[in-house]
């Protein structure tokens, strides 16, 4: 890469991501498997440099985390941080034969799919011909065949199953909702209704051209736009979306 290119800010050379666990993975079935689950993830995200990290709860493959369930997801985050000594170093597996051979399959996998998609002409086009939706499926399908034939063990699941008493989960009563429409009416009736319809028009306007829509959209907000009311201004320009069908 030439010195034109190359990035002169040392805070740019930094890779900075955020790491959640994998909420496919928990199971409704023997929920509290899922703390152990989540441990185990979070601990691979931190091994690998992570800086931001979500831990699921354990009872998120059966409703909203309880009080109780998330304040678990959040000592799995402070017992890592503080009692395991993964802090103590910069790079824990640095080294490691087996994490860097994995890495390398990772980038070299990431990069056959680049070049499929860029071949197609990029994602839109790819997307218009199913091919991510038909990749997914088709990887959904794999691994239920796995789990059906006991190939891939899901504990709890397909082996090692155990009766189980009821979970606590939960409960959001219909008041939430009334609270919320009551607060909406309030909205609307004190806001700038010009000042809304003005910037959904300029939205509007901007979703006909090739501008930046973020800043419209930022705007939209600023003047108390709803969601609903900001999303079917760009409806109105763009048509609701549908999927095409995998064949």
């Amino acid at each position: 890469m030439t010195e034109r290119y190359k990035a002169q800010n040392p805070r740019s050379w930094a890779l900075r991501f955020h790491t959640q666990t994998a909420g496919c993975s928990l199971t409704a079935q023997q929920p509290m498997n899922n703390v152990v689950r989540t441990a185990i993830q979070a601990l691979a995200g931190v091994l690998g440099g992570t800086q931001s990290l979500h831990t699921n709860s354990l009872d998120e493959a059966w409703a909203l985390p309880t009080e109780f369930a998330a304040t678990i997801a959040l000592r799995t985050q402070q017992i890592i941080a503080h009692e395991t000594g993964v802090t103590n170093t910069v790079d824990p597996l640095g080294g490691s034969y087996f994490v860097e051979t994995l890495t390398n399959e990772v980038e070299a996998g990431a990069w056959d799919y680049i070049r499929r998609i860029d071949a197609m002409g990029g994602m839109v086009p790819a997307i218009e011909k199913s091919y991510p939706q038909r990749e997914i499926a088709e990887a959904s399908y794999r691994y239920q065949m796995a789990v059906d034939k006991k190939e891939k063990i899901i504990v709890g699941v397909n082996d090692f199953v155990t009766p189980e008493k009821p979970l606590e989960i939960l409960q959001i009563d219909e008041t939430v909702a009334h609270r919320q429409a009551d607060r909406l009416r309030k909205l609307r009736a004190e806001r700038s209704h010009a000042e809304v319809e003005r910037r959904l028009n300029a939205l509007r306007k901007a979703s006909e051209g090739s501008e930046n829509l973020m800043p419209f959209i930022y705007d939209a907000v600023k003047a108390y736009a709803t969601l609903g009311e900001i999303c079917e201004a760009m409806r109105t320009v763009f048509g609701p979306y549908e999927e095409v069908a995998i064949t």
